[in-house]
């Protein structure tokens, strides 16, 4: 049976840490399931739906939705209005976009310990993002709603088993099993409390002192030492010494201590982002309050889909992911649907093309966007497009490709003279073994030593900062 929500500073009239501008309207949102344009937002039901799970129970649903409706909500409609302006600033290159996280949240790693490390790692790479290019950098975790993802099959064989596929904890279980496999409408509220538990970490850490920049050196700690972390520790100290010559002439250091840090996640599982939606009381406009940033994904952008109609509903920045068969027209006709009014911050284009195609495909749609007057964020997910098998079975990516592709990307943009505005990452701060190659040399053998990821390889701690300071010194030349 469901309980209370957790208490939460992310309530309503809550404590918000996560951008000065926003606690004025954080009250604002009409939590009415009446609601006149809460209702137009199922019509996605009525259009072709993919990678939606077939619940068992209709009524258990039904009621799951009922009780995520009057819910309060995640994040609030001033913190998800700021963001828009920040993605802006990264469209025009005045700013940059990091995005990183698990590929898939778990339950059961939706600890303080793995939470504060992922929050380190891209306070980091942000530290050296902002030091070595000098550019603002927005801050976001693929954290506190990223608990589904998208499968190639809807089902899986073992042995000559066929079960349900595995479709992130916010369905069903990853065990092997029917009744792991079938699944569970409960398990959005899961996802809901466990989202809100998260949240209040991100909220502590970035506006506890957590974050200051002035404790730069002590984020090091817990970490093996190697060359990676030996060329942070170069650039910690720089930071150090500047932040030492501000304090001799009396600089204000309070804006070091609290952090915008902001949340973002696929918007997949459609009963849950509609159940989570508000109405601004003020605007009467929609916002999905399950995140501040919400994207559709390579395999659910369809034009005449679900996903596309919901989101265009939303106030929310939205992302879309491009893979390589993403044409211009493709490009232009998500840009009329979701963003008509061709409002800056309003919609990010996020390509995994992977590093054989990046130079090839990319230029036509950035050129072809351009020319139409769009204006839209361009951000790189080099992650998804390099995913191969290990000879001795291991889903893994190799270090050198990823870098390939944020090379690429970077390369494209200054032949174009277009903006690079972001990177997206599949990372995690702990020191596992999921992605070939890297200062720590990573070979196959090495996969099995902390092979942890349930669904896609992600970047370790030291992988995710030498990426940084590539990003970095690409930046310094933009």
């Amino acid at each position: 049976m469901r309980g209370p929500p957790p208490a939460t500073t992310a309530y309503p009239g809550g404590v918000n840490q996560f951008s000065p501008d926003a606690p004025a309207r954080a009250h604002d949102f009409s939590l009415s399931s009446a609601d006149d344009g809460l209702a137009a937002l199922s019509a996605w039901r009525g259009y072709p739906r993919v990678q939606q799970p077939v619940w068992p129970d209709e009524a258990e649903r039904s009621a799951v939705f009922d009780d995520l409706r009057a819910a309060p909500p995640l994040v609030f409609a001033g913190e998800v209005d700021v963001l828009r302006e920040r993605v802006a600033a990264a469209a025009r290159g005045e700013a940059f976009l990091l995005v990183g996280g698990d590929c898939a949240e778990t339950f059961a790693e939706a600890t303080a310990d793995r939470i504060r490390n992922k929050i380190r790692t891209i306070l980091q790479m942000a530290a050296v993002l902002t030091y070595g290019a000098s550019v603002p950098v927005v801050k976001m975790g693929r954290m506190a709603g990223q608990f589904a993802k998208p499968r190639s099959g809807d089902e899986e064989t073992r042995d000559g088993v066929t079960l349900p596929t595995y479709r992130g904890d916010a369905v069903n279980d990853h065990a092997f099993t029917l009744e792991a496999r079938t699944p569970d409408p409960q398990r959005l509220w899961r996802m809901y409390t466990t989202s809100a538990s998260t949240l209040n970490l991100l909220r502590a850490f970035t506006g506890g002192g957590f974050a200051d920049l002035r404790e730069v050196h002590s984020w090091n700690r817990g970490f093996t030492s190697g060359s990676g972390y030996d060329r942070y520790e170069e650039l910690a100290g720089q930071i150090d010494k500047a932040i030492r010559f501000m304090a001799a002439i009396g600089a204000d250091f309070d804006a070091l201590k609290v952090v915008e840090f902001y949340a973002s996640h696929e918007a997949l599982l459609l009963d849950y982002e509609e159940a989570m939606s508000r109405v601004d009381s003020r605007t009467g406009e929609i916002y999905g309050t399950s995140g501040h940033m919400l994207w559709i994904g390579e395999r659910t952008r369809q034009l005449d889909g679900a996903h596309v109609d919901f989101m265009a509903k939303l106030r929310n920045p939205i992302g879309v992911k491009l893979g390589p068969t993403a044409t211009v027209d493709d490009a232009l006709r998500l840009i009329d649907t979701l963003d008509p009014e061709r409002e800056p911050g309003r919609l990010t284009f996020i390509t995994r093309m992977g590093a054989g195609n990046i130079r090839d495909r990319l230029p036509a749609l950035v050129e072809g966007v351009r020319d139409a007057g769009a204006q839209v964020a361009w951000v790189t997910d080099p992650m998804h497009g390099n995913t191969i098998t290990s000879s001795n079975g291991y889903k893994t990516r190799r270090f050198e490709d990823i870098l390939d592709e944020v090379v690429g990307f970077f390369e494209v943009h200054q032949g174009l003279g277009t903006v690079p505005a972001g990177l997206h990452m599949e990372l995690t701060g702990d020191d596992v073994t999921e992605v070939l190659g890297g200062t720590g040399e990573i070979d196959e053998e090495g996969l099995t030593r902390r092979y942890e990821t349930l669904v896609d390889p992600r970047l370790n701690h030291q992988q995710s900062l030498e990426l940084a300071f590539l990003v970095a010194e690409m930046l310094s030349r933009r």
